[in-house]
């Protein structure tokens, strides 16, 4: 034992030596996986110590820890100790809980890729170390209670590890920007690609943080209206303090999914409580059999909206209002169409994030009554979009023409005797390069072999 003590570490050392890349990436995603899994065994196994009325054994308890590690990736698990005995779906994870995983993966592919200079080989080796332990855990889960998805888990747990990995390569490499690869590259022109994008893709993020900040209040304070009835809900759940400990620790893991909600429904569409039950300012339809949870007390009750509802309409126009202000910041010296193109592509690229936030936060819960439970995500993604555009494009472009006026103002006459000639007509513009001079504009000349030359995006190749 002392022998194989001594001899295992100088094995792993000199197979890091011989491919640091692929090897060393392997070895630390595993470690990321199993530090995950420890970390959700130790937080389930001191509940189970503590609780007084413990349902199952040490066995159960792990079980329930692999099976809250699935969650955390976002994957499925099925329930078979049902009073039905039929197996329901359980698809509403903690999003709080996803952190974790990604902190660990992306924490161990930058380690792995500032020593070494092998990109693909540390991408790989990350993702599959880490989807081994995660393969192994899956295996393992199918003999408790809560049993995985098996085509949710591939499917989240693939996903994660692989875009996790690939940001932590990207940070380690200083997050280089360069141009499209292959074809994409003549698909849009450079100088969006250089100056528009990095802007839009801020701009779409502080847009996402806006959005979800505002339903975050918006659930706060619903939670505050009605306090009282939170109060009881959370004491009539469980009477150890271990239960309310763990009934405590699984609503703040939900306070990320409670935000998208409120985002959700300060957008309009509302949120799925249940086949036939929908939730939105506009007003509540049906009626569903809630779980007693804290954090469904405080939803609306059936009715028609009220002007105390449609007020958080003011959500998403704030969110248009700081995507707009961001871009006209960001690109001080820009044209009208420039400006607008980018708060278009923001709005476009902020839809897109929200979408998968709220198919995200959502899942099933059962499958009858609560097979639809959560914002719909294609619904919230296009209603966030098209608010994000009505708002911004407008708030934009009145801000340029403002700050283009102010400019105009403060610009002193020029001497007549001084003043330079005017400049010669400008030449005439293909107009199949419309696409590539809404979003560059640098002015074109005319070549000496009769083209179109300058710029920033010349019709090179046609």
């Amino acid at each position: 034992m002392t022998g194989l003590g001594l001899s295992l570490p100088l094995l792993l050392t000199r197979l890091r030596e011989r491919a640091p890349g692929p090897v060393g990436g392997a070895l630390r995603g595993a470690l990321a996986a199993g530090l995950g899994l420890g970390a959700c065994a130790v937080l389930v196994m001191v509940l189970w110590i503590s609780s007084p009325f413990p349902d199952s054994g040490p066995s159960g308890a792990l079980h329930t820890a692999a099976a809250l590690w699935l969650l955390a990736h976002g994957a499925e698990v099925i329930r078979t100790d049902t009073l039905s005995g039929v197996p329901v779906p359980l698809g509403v994870g903690p999003l709080l809980l996803v952190a974790l995983p990604v902190w660990l993966v992306h924490r161990a592919a930058r380690d792995a890729a500032e020593e070494s200079e092998s990109v693909a080989g540390v991408w790989a080796g990350v993702a599959l170390g880490y989807l081994s332990v995660a393969a192994a855990a899956v295996y393992y889960c199918a003999g408790g209670e809560l049993r995985p998805s098996w085509v949710s888990c591939v499917a989240h747990l693939v996903v994660l590890a692989v875009a996790a990995a690939g940001s932590g390569v990207w940070t380690a490499h200083g997050r280089p920007y360069g141009p499209l690869p292959g074809p994409l590259s003549g698909l849009l022109p450079e100088g969006f690609v250089r100056e528009v994008a990095p802007v839009a893709v801020r701009a779409a993020v502080a847009g996402v943080l806006a959005l979800v900040a505002g339903g975050a209040l918006l659930v706060a304070g619903m939670l505050v209206w009605h306090g009282e009835a939170v109060r009881e809900s959370f004491l009539q759940l469980t009477g150890a303090w271990s239960g309310r400990l763990a009934v405590l620790l699984l609503c703040a893991g939900l306070v990320p999914n409670a935000a998208i909600w409120g985002a959700a429904y300060a957008l309009g569409p509302g949120v799925v409580l249940g086949v036939g039950h929908t939730v939105g300012p506009l007003g509540s339809s049906g009626a569903a059999m809630l779980p007693a949870f804290p954090l469904l007390v405080a939803v609306p009750k059936a009715g028609d909206g009220s002007p105390l509802t449609w007020a958080v309409g003011a959500v998403p126009v704030v969110a248009g209002v700081v995507v707009a202000g961001f871009v006209v910041a960001a690109g001080a010296g820009w044209s009208w169409r420039r400006i607008a193109g980018a708060v278009a592509v923001a709005g476009a690229l902020c839809g897109v994030v929200m979408g998968c936030l709220a198919g995200a936060a959502g899942g099933a819960l059962g499958r009858s009554a609560l097979a639809e439970f959560g914002p719909v995500g294609w619904v919230t993604g296009a209603v966030a979009a098209g608010w994000v555009c009505a708002v911004g494009v407008p708030v934009g472009s009145a801000v340029w023409w403002w700050r283009t006026r102010a400019d105009r103002a403060t610009e002193p006459e020029p001497d007549p005797e001084t003043a330079p000639e005017p400049p010669a007509p400008p030449a005439q513009k293909d107009e199949s390069f419309a696409l590539y001079d809404f979003f560059d504009d640098e002015p074109t000349t005319p070549s000496p072999s009769g083209g179109i030359s300058g710029g920033s995006s010349s019709p090179s190749g046609d």
